[in-house]
């Protein structure tokens, strides 16, 4: 049996205007999409959403919707999940979402949030963007324009 603890995450890459979203995470001093833990008894694409509100202050829509198959709801399909180390024994399943923002206007929690910026496709090439946020960045640039 394994001493690994793991907790259901969710994170969100937000795009407009050809640009995503980054938020320098106040904790971890790292450039970071939207996300975190997805609450007991809450879906993991409200969670993405969610977060996005908590985190800037958007309201967003993910790239992808739920559908109805017969008399069972087939829930917005994550682009990706992520397996992450977070400390030794703790891992996060991270859900990953991609969306467009819907309206609202930037306003971090500065609690969370130390600082915020829409960046391009070039600027992910940015050293301190590690390079899973890289990717996803492009990926979700290119998918949601």
């Amino acid at each position: 049996m394994s001493d690994i603890t793991r907790d259901f995450t969710a994170t969100t890459f937000v795009v407009h205007e050809r640009r995503t979203l980054l938020l320098l995470h106040r904790k971890l001093g790292k450039w970071l999409p939207p996300g975190g833990h997805i609450d007991p008894h809450e879906l993991p694409d409200e969670a993405a959403i969610r977060e996005v509100r908590e985190e800037a202050g958007l309201e967003v829509e993910l790239l992808t919707s739920g559908s109805i198959l017969g008399e069972v709801r087939v829930l917005p399909q994550p682009y990706c999940i992520l397996l992450e180390d977070i400390t030794p024994g703790h891992q996060h399943i991270d859900l990953i979402y991609f969306a467009r923002v819907r309206n609202g206007e930037l306003t971090t929690a500065e609690r969370e949030v130390q600082a915020a910026r829409w960046v391009t496709w070039d600027e992910l090439d940015d050293p301190d963007i590690s390079e899973d946020i890289r990717e996803l960045g492009r990926r979700a640039i290119e998918l949601c324009s």
